[in-house]
């Protein structure tokens, strides 16, 4: 996940129409590597203002956070087994929903130095030489078409992913990263996903903005009883905006499966980045009524 400033996803959808740029050629975004230290300052406790009824909501989103690390974990070994075996067809299925459960809470794994870049950088997002993770694996699947050569990368990922799960054991979480967290994972879905940046091979990236989405939610879900008390009218919007985001995102899912952005007509990108926007634009007045 990338800490950016807010830029409209209506915004960048018009300069894909109109330019007539491929999504799959989109310019890689703002360096992965120079994020993490961004959100690590932010999320320092000290500025955190938050009344102490908000610490409930925080012990939640710490065990909701462990919880999709020990999956992320285990799916992540399943993937990177499928990789070192050769068995091509079997690691493309697991790709996309293993990442899932990383997108959920990218927040924290932002805030843990090296982490983000390491199991999510795009290519040109570091140096050639210190690319690695699921997108260089993603590269080697989809347009490669091998998966010959990845077998120490699959290892270190599953190893980055363990390593993760070792630090979020310990990593500070206050109400102002709760805040802060709900909306760059939407400021994410914005600024990569809408476009179609992010999975530029594998196409997958519904997966990946439907879990951005989702870890959202439950920020969201779960700073909702004092957000209610302090403001129900916001509460309520934005409640109603996630809702008609996740419709939206509804009808791109097949079973447990999401189609190809691909398969994406222009108008429906654009009704996805007008919704996305109508719900970033409450949730970001969220920390202020929580006063963190």
């Amino acid at each position: 996940m990338n800490l950016r400033y807010v830029v409209p996803a209506s915004l960048l959808i018009s300069s894909i129409l109109f330019t007539g740029c491929a999504k799959n050629n989109a310019e890689p975004a703002l360096n992965k590597s120079t994020t993490s230290e961004t959100v690590a300052t932010n999320t320092n406790p000290s500025q955190s203002t938050a009344s102490p009824d908000l610490q409930p909501a925080i012990d939640q989103y710490r065990s909701y956070v462990i919880e999709q690390c020990d999956l992320f974990v285990k799916e992540t070994e399943k993937f990177t087994t499928a990789v070192k075996k050769g068995n091509l067809e079997e690691a493309k299925a697991l790709y996309a929903p293993t990442r899932m459960y990383y997108e959920r809470i990218e927040p924290i794994a932002e805030a843990l130095g090296d982490l983000d870049p390491n199991i999510d950088a795009r290519d040109g997002d570091v140096d050639p030489s210190e690319w690695r993770g699921f997108h260089h694996i993603e590269k080697a699947l989809w347009e490669d078409g091998t998966t010959k050569g990845e077998e120490e990368v699959a290892d270190q990922l599953l190893k980055d992913a363990q390593l993760l799960r070792a630090k979020v054991e310990t990593v500070d979480i206050n109400a102002s990263m709760l805040v802060t967290g709900a909306v760059e994972l939407l400021n994410e879905v914005s600024s990569s996903k809408v476009t179609g940046e992010e999975e530029r091979y594998s196409h997958t990236d519904l997966y990946d903005f439907a879990a951005n989405v989702e870890g959202a939610a439950k920020i969201y879900e779960l700073l909702k009883p004092e957000l209610q008390k302090k403001d129900a009218d916001l509460e309520k919007d934005i409640g109603e905006r996630f809702a008609s985001l996740q419709k939206e995102l509804a009808p791109f899912k097949v079973n447990d499966a999401y189609v190809s952005y691909e398969v994406l007509k222009e108008d429906q990108i654009r009704k996805l980045s007008q919704t996305l926007d109508a719900l970033a634009e409450p949730l970001s007045n969220m920390g202020t009524i929580l006063g963190v």
